[in-house]
């Protein structure tokens, strides 16, 4: 076997022996979140919106399917930063001193980020959003009897999407620092990165003016954050390119 036959093999039983380690965290995970999925559950049953409804199981699994559901999303957050660090340990050996640190550096921030896109939506478009269909039912005549799993998943629906979309502004340092991306890029992109927002506005939102606006808004903003981030880091990279030069 050659250099380069054994340098396969070796990087393939790495990637090998790194996804069974989270395959084994994801089934670790998933068990804590069975345990914290109960106490969950019952909290998000008597907090904000929900304390102020009374839901209803229309079959008898309905319960333990959202149970299940929480138990899962639980489990893939706390793997989440196992999951990032094994990929850049991964691919650690081909980084440079300086990229390793700045790749290990984004793992908190991109939980970070995950997790507060999830309290704003759950704490601002959420509420919003329930209350107004909510209101409107009983302005329509209509009695709202509303199903526990129905509420979990329309309460998932509203919150997970924003726990990705607030990596907008770590993503867009990742690609300029790789030079996928430019500064000016992003703004002569401009018009059509909020067309595509209004879109990804209406496939997760209500088809509601009010609940469609709340949630494009913060995406205009969070685009608007990274044409900026984009910007210092694109200045930062020319400075020190400039400095290496002039090192030479």
């Amino acid at each position: 076997m050659d250099d380069k036959q054994f340098s396969l093999t070796h990087h393939f039983n790495e990637l090998r022996m790194r996804l069974i380690f989270i395959l084994i965290m994801i089934v670790v995970t998933f068990a804590v979140g069975m345990f914290v999925a109960k106490p969950t559950m019952i909290y998000l049953q008597h907090a904000g919106v929900g304390k102020s409804i009374t839901m209803n199981a229309f079959q008898v699994t309905d319960p333990f399917q959202v149970y299940i559901q929480l138990a899962f999303v639980i489990g893939l957050i706390l793997v989440s930063p196992f999951f990032f660090y094994q990929i850049w340990a991964f691919v650690k050996p081909g980084l440079y001193e300086t990229e390793q640190k700045i790749t290990l550096f984004y793992i908190p921030i991109i939980v970070l980020l995950f997790l507060i896109g999830l309290v704003f939506s759950y704490t601002i478009v959420f509420p919003f959003t329930f209350k107004f269909m909510y209101q409107l039912n009983n302005d329509l005549k209509i009695h709202n009897t509303i199903g526990i799993l129905e509420y979990f998943r329309f309460l998932l629906q509203m919150t997970l999407p924003f726990g990705f979309l607030f990596q907008m502004p770590l993503l867009t340092m990742f690609l300029t620092r790789i030079m996928l991306i430019t500064p000016a890029l992003l703004k002569k992109s401009r018009k059509y990165a909020y067309f595509i927002m209004l879109i990804v506005a209406a496939v997760i939102a209500p088809p509601e003016l009010m609940t469609h606006l709340l949630i494009t808004c913060p995406l205009i903003v969070l685009y608007e954050i990274s044409i900026v981030i984009s910007t210092i880091t694109y200045r930062n990279m020319a400075k020190s390119e400039g400095n290496h030069l002039a090192k030479i």
